[in-house]
Order: structure tokens, then C-alpha cells, then sequence
């Protein structure tokens, strides 16, 4: 009898409800669903696999890093703003000291919670998690959609004066490119050669996936974005790019400068996601509508639902429109539409992560430990998704 992921979700159901549950509430006392989704996910993270607990050659051991760890997964799910507030909160709270691993109420110093969050993300464990979490959960599930997108995220810190002037730079000469190119008109084989020194999305495809994330800038940076109501929202921070299927599972993330656009990030996401789970159906907006992306989605075996984008058929007015009338802008089909509903999805995963599992309260500097941070909350949701999958409606 072949077992399905949904029998091994309610198996695992089961071990937390009859087994763990009843087990830690007679050691810490009653749990809230907070402290339930915290035990939840340490029990699901492999901790013990990634945190090492050795002696180093010089110093005190490391003892106490797999408590940290807790911590900041109980940070993540209880939305706690700072370190200051979760040294407190675990100060005063009993039953969440004991579950993160201190039966007493002498804690770590303040400054020892920050060095282990800044091995953390040098280590890219909260990645490293999730990654697990998403193989042991749904590596063996075939996912009929997923739903791509990003989401600002705003740092307390400022852009380089470095990065500003590399900016500028960059502009004029991609305005100078392509003075140059509307003069010369390359021949198809000088065409094919540029392919790999071109825009970031027709290199991608022959590049590896390391390759391709080193490429992607990753600095706190200055973005502008209009809204749906027509509105301009500026930013200075990041974004987070998502991939999330069908039950609002997160499958994979990555993070970049937030005047990165969406499109550039396209081909390492599907390429990180399809290394993880099987899947049928990729949808996007129209930020992502670009030939690049729709032949490499393909290329994946995918099938790509991009809302077309309205500039297509944005051109001057032709005297010969009478005679050869300018192409209209591509339509779904009324069965694409349907689908590409589904894509909401991932703004409500974008949502949950801002309101509930702390992407609003980033006081960390640097794009390591920011990912580390928001890691954190990307595990605590994907646990609590696969989790709400599982409870009758």
C-alpha cells in the first residue's frame, strides 16, 4: 500500500495531538496555539542535524545554540519585534523557557542571542530548515499550481553612497548601449555571442543556479512601485521573492535589492522550486510577461499562466494602420483565467508573513542576517500551512 503525503500528514497530526501535546502540557502546563505551532516546527525542523554543539578550540562550548534556535522560531511565530522583547518575553514566560531548552530563568546575555543569530545566517540555517521541512513534506506531492511574486521589505538601514553611484553609472551606459545598438544593427551570429553578455534574463538560462544568485543584487537599496490604485510607494529596504503552492505552502524564497524586478528573479526561483517538488502550473503577473521566462518554464516542463503585459500594445499610431493594423495585446483564455485566480495566493502568504510571523519588524542590517529573519518566519508559516491542510473544514 503506497502511503500519500496527506497520510503522512495526518499521521504526524496524530504524534503532535496524542503523543507531544499532552506529553508537554503536563511538563510546561496548558499551551496557547502559539506555543503548539513553536513545538510544531522544532519537532518538524531537523535542529539537531544543522547546530552542532562542539567544543570550539578556544572559548566556552556551544551548548545553548539549539535553545537559540528555538528562540528565534518562537520569535518568528509570537511576531516579537526585537531580541530585547523575546529575552523579556522568555524572562517572564515559563512554559516558553522551558520549550526553547532553559529550565531556569538565567538566560543567555542579550549579546550572545545576536552572535548566534549572526551564525545563523552566515550559516544559512533558517534556509537550510526549510528546505528540509519542504522535502520531508511535499517532495512526494504532485502540486498543480504555483504562485510567484514579491513583496517589499523595509530595513532600518541606508544605501551605500557606492551603490547609488553604481546605479547612475549603469543608467547612462545602458542609455548609451542602446544609442549604440539603434546605429549598428548586429548580424545574427554577433546576435547568438551576445546572448551570454546580455540582459540578465537571456544569461540565466546558461548559467548554473549559483551563478545565477550571485548575480542578483543583494544590497539595501532605494525602490518605487505603483500600486493598484494608481499610487506611487516608495521604499528603502528589500524585496522577498516567494514561490508558494497550492495551500499556501512557501516552496522556495530568495532575496534581492529592492530596485531588483521581478522579472530577474524568475529563472532561479522555478529553477530552486522544480529541484524541490513536482509541479504543473506557474503563475505570475504581467511583471514577469517576458519570452525568456515563458521558454525556460517551458523548457522545465511547466506551463506558464503570465498575465500579459498592457505595454505590448503601447506603439505610436502608424499612417498605415488602415493597411497593417498594430497587433492587440495577447488575452488568457477563459481556462487560464481561471486558473491565474489562484494566484492571490501568494499575496496572502506576503500578507500572513507582514502580520503575523514578523516581516513587518526587521531590525537586523545586511542581507544575511535579513533573510535569516525572515527565514524564520517563512518556516514558522510553511509549517502552520502544511499543518491547517491536514484539519477538516
Amino acid at each position: 500500500m503506497q502511503i500519500t503525503p496527506r497520510d503522512v500528514l495526518l499521521q504526524f497530526g496524530h504524534v503532535l495531538q496524542q503523543d507531544l501535546f499532552p506529553h508537554l502540557t503536563t511538563a510546561l502546563g496548558p499551551l496557547t496555539p502559539d506555543l503548539e505551532l513553536v513545538a510544531a516546527v522544532v519537532s518538524m525542523a531537523p535542529l539537531a542535524r544543522w547546530i552542532e554543539a562542539r567544543r570550539a578550540r578556544t572559548g566556552r562550548p556551544a551548548r545553548d545554540r539549539i535553545a537559540l534556535a528555538t528562540a528565534f522560531i518562537a520569535k518568528a511565530v509570537l511576531n516579537i519585534p526585537t531580541t530585547r522583547n523575546l529575552r523579556e518575553r522568555l524572562r517572564v514566560d515559563d512554559a516558553l523557557r522551558r520549550l526553547c531548552g532553559w529550565p531556569t530563568s538565567k538566560l543567555p546575555h542579550e549579546s550572545k542571542f545576536s552572535r548566534a543569530f549572526a551564525e545563523f545566517a552566515k550559516g544559512q540555517l533558517p534556509q537550510q530548515l526549510h528546505a528540509a521541512v519542504v522535502e520531508n513534506t511535499q517532495s512526494q506531492r504532485l502540486i498543480g499550481h504555483i504562485a510567484r511574486d514579491s513583496t517589499a521589505i523595509t530595513a532600518r538601514e541606508r544605501p551605500s553612497k557606492d551603490l547609488l553611484q553604481q546605479k547612475r553609472i549603469a543608467k547612462q551606459t545602458r542609455v548609451a548601449a542602446k544609442r549604440k545598438k539603434a546605429k549598428n544593427r548586429r548580424k545574427p551570429h554577433q546576435r547568438a555571442k551576445a546572448a551570454h553578455r546580455g540582459p540578465r534574463i537571456q544569461r540565466q538560462p546558461h548559467q548554473s543556479l549559483e551563478v545565477m544568485l550571485a548575480d542578483l543584487p543583494q544590497q539595501c537599496d532605494l525602490a518605487a512601485k505603483t500600486t493598484k490604485n494608481g499610487e506611487d510607494q516608495y521604499w528603502r529596504g528589500y524585496k522577498l521573492h516567494l514561490d508558494v503552492a497550492d495551500g499556501q505552502v512557501p516552496i522556495s524564497a530568495v532575496l534581492t535589492s529592492a530596485s531588483v524586478h521581478d522579472s530577474q528573479v524568475a529563472i532561479p526561483l522555478m529553477t530552486i522550486t522544480s529541484r524541490r517538488v513536482v509541479y504543473l502550473y506557474e503563475l505570475m503577473d504581467s511583471a514577469y510577461d517576458a519570452s525568456g521566462i515563458h521558454e525556460h518554464s517551458r523548457r522545465l516542463n511547466h506551463v506558464p499562466i503570465i498575465a500579459p503585459n498592457g505595454r505590448r500594445a503601447t506603439r505610436r499610431v502608424s499612417p498605415l494602420t488602415k493597411i497593417f493594423p498594430p497587433k492587440s495585446t495577447p488575452e488568457l483564455s477563459w481556462a487560464e483565467q481561471d486558473r491565474f485566480k489562484t494566484r492571490t495566493m501568494v499575496e496572502r502568504v506576503n500578507g500572513r508573513l507582514k502580520d503575523e510571523f514578523g516581516a513587518s519588524y526587521v531590525r537586523v542590517r545586511g542581507a544575511a542576517k535579513v533573510m535569516a529573519h525572515l527565514m524564520f518566519g517563512v518556516l514558522a508559516l510553511t509549517v502552520d500551512q502544511w499543518m491547517r491542510m491536514g484539519k477538516p473544514s
